[in-house]
């Protein structure tokens, strides 16, 4: 597919000169670019969190039913 792109004249300078120094063309390098990018992108929003236990015991405050929002909304607007 053919698109146009606009591209800053240093950046254009570079990545041509890039291009041929390793033999390929400017379409290729921008091919690659772009999809190690999006790989980036989608590799980090799979990255697992470790979350830590808590050893704290205790539990909800009375009259607290974690299955009603509204009840956790109260506790929350509560001085």
């Amino acid at each position: 597919m053919r698109t146009t792109i606009r591209l800053s004249d240093d950046l254009l300078h570079r990545a041509k000169k890039k291009a041929a120094e390793q033999g390929r063309t400017l379409t290729s390098l921008i091919e690659e670019g772009l999809k190690t990018m999006l790989a980036e992108s989608r590799a980090a929003k799979r990255t697992r969190v470790q979350l830590p236990i808590s050893k704290a015991s205790g539990g909800t405050l009375p009259g607290v039913d974690l299955n009603r929002s509204s009840d956790l909304q109260d506790r929350m607007e509560e001085p």
